[in-house]
């Protein structure tokens, strides 16, 4: 896949680029309604003979439009969604950086120079997408925005359970800890990235060794508890345990949140590594102990309890969504 940023004003030549079938969209969390989206630009280019292609924006929108100093946190960061669309099998990335001066643009112009002279002939999206000053241009207004030069494909409202699957919706289930209910929504467990960093060591003088994960800033962490997941160690996933949290037994006056995972049956140094998180299911809040013994026994009936979950897990993501 080629990934192309683009500026304000726009910096490329639509001859360098052949006939596109592009999908629309922030796509934040790349979610089953999002894949719908995409993949049905990815056929439509089989189809008429052309290539595939994404368009999302960096920054998100909020971030300049509210100006707030409140920073965002992402289901999927650009780099995660990056490797995401790639593995949909889409050509062209295009990364527009959202600007106010983008923002600003009309929607015939965001039409003219970032569809049209990209040589887009066919765009796919879905059926809230906006675009333009204040998000005044919609999908019913793309037929009079096209000029004639693109057809179009609108695709309606995926849900699950009788709601809508959106970023906003994933956005509550994460904090809310919920994520043994994300696979139907995201099409995936969700997953977060970091290095693993030196922490204080405690674990492995208690028999219980953990990878201490400082993730990255971007991502959206699961609420204070202890969950069964699992961690990729360079191309390797090992079951684990992890906890998040401040560590109350031991630390008073922990401030920043640990995302500690206890890594079943690997003994191997790991500091300054890249690992990725895989958040399975919510075990039990995070507690204070009295003392070692009781704290030792709380961790073996965790890891028993992610052991047997993972066990018993089905094979197959849950599925009671649309297809």
């Amino acid at each position: 896949m080629e990934v192309i940023n683009l500026d304000f004003p726009l910096n490329i030549d639509k001859t360098e680029l052949p006939p596109l079938s592009l999908a629309l969209g922030y796509f934040d969390g790349v979610h089953r309604g999002h894949q719908k989206v995409i993949l049905e630009a990815k056929k439509q280019a089989e189809q008429k003979g052309m290539k595939s292609a994404v368009m999302t924006f960096d920054p998100h929108p909020s971030v300049v439009l509210r100006k707030s100093d409140e920073r965002i946190q992402y289901i999927t960061p650009l780099a995660a969604k990056t490797n995401i669309i790639e593995e949909l099998g889409i050509d062209y990335l295009f990364i527009v950086n959202f600007t106010a001066d983008f923002a600003n643009l009309l929607p015939q112009e965001f039409i003219d120079q970032y569809v049209i002279d990209l040589n887009v002939k066919h765009v796919v999206a879905g059926f809230d997408f906006s675009y333009g000053r204040m998000g005044k241009g919609t999908m019913e207004t793309i037929p009079f925005h096209s000029r004639e030069k693109f057809t179009f494909t609108v695709v309606e409202k995926f849900t699950c359970g009788d709601e809508k699957v959106s970023s906003t919706r994933i956005r509550h289930y994460i904090k809310a800890g919920k994520t043994a209910e994300l696979p139907e929504l995201l099409g995936r467990f969700y997953l977060t990235a970091g290095i693993v960093v030196h922490g204080d060591k405690r674990g492995r003088t208690i028999g219980f060794p953990t990878a201490n994960v400082d993730t990255n800033d971007e991502y959206i962490v699961p609420p204070v508890g202890v969950y069964a997941v699992k961690i990729r160690i360079g191309e390797t996933w090992y079951e684990g345990v992890c906890n998040v949290g401040f560590k109350p037994t031991f630390n008073k006056e922990a401030l920043r949140i640990s995302v500690e995972v206890n890594v079943f049956n690997f003994h191997q140094e790991i500091y300054g590594e890249f690992v990725m998180v895989e958040w399975h299911k919510y075990l039990r809040k995070e507690q204070k102990f009295s003392g070692i013994e009781e704290l030792v026994a709380q961790i073996e009936t965790d890891k028993q309890n992610a052991i047997q979950y993972f066990e018993h897990i089905d094979k197959q993501l849950p599925n009671k969504c649309e297809k």
